[in-house]
């Protein structure tokens, strides 16, 4: 049984090079047709599922998980969303990890 991440196109290098298959969608209902065919599938033990796309992944496809222990659906919270919980953006968290990493803030383009 394989591991699948259903996620936007942002996210997906990130799992890509965890070495994880990778389903990319454009939007919510693009990728709840994604799902669905995943689950079918039959050959997944575990499919994550970036909440940004579809917040409740297991409301889509709740009828075709009766009765089957497998796949387990696991969403996933979305870079901007984790971010949101924090009060920052994505600038603001990249000049934190970076002064926490090497120690130095850098500058780059703006003087913001």
């Amino acid at each position: 049984m394989k591991i699948a991440v259903l996620t936007d196109s942002e996210s997906a290098a990130g799992f890509r090079l965890a070495g994880l298959e990778v389903v990319v969608a454009a939007d919510g209902p693009a990728a709840e047709k994604m799902l669905a065919d995943l689950v079918q599938a039959d050959v997944y033990a575990l499919i994550a599922v970036s909440a940004a796309l579809i917040p409740d992944p297991y409301r889509i496809v709740k009828r075709e998980l009766r009765g089957r222990d497998l796949p387990v659906i696991l969403p996933i919270p979305s870079i901007a969303s984790a971010l949101a919980e924090q009060g920052e953006d994505a600038k603001a968290y990249m000049r934190r990890l970076i002064v926490e990493t090497i120690g130095y803030e850098i500058r780059i383009g703006d003087s913001s």
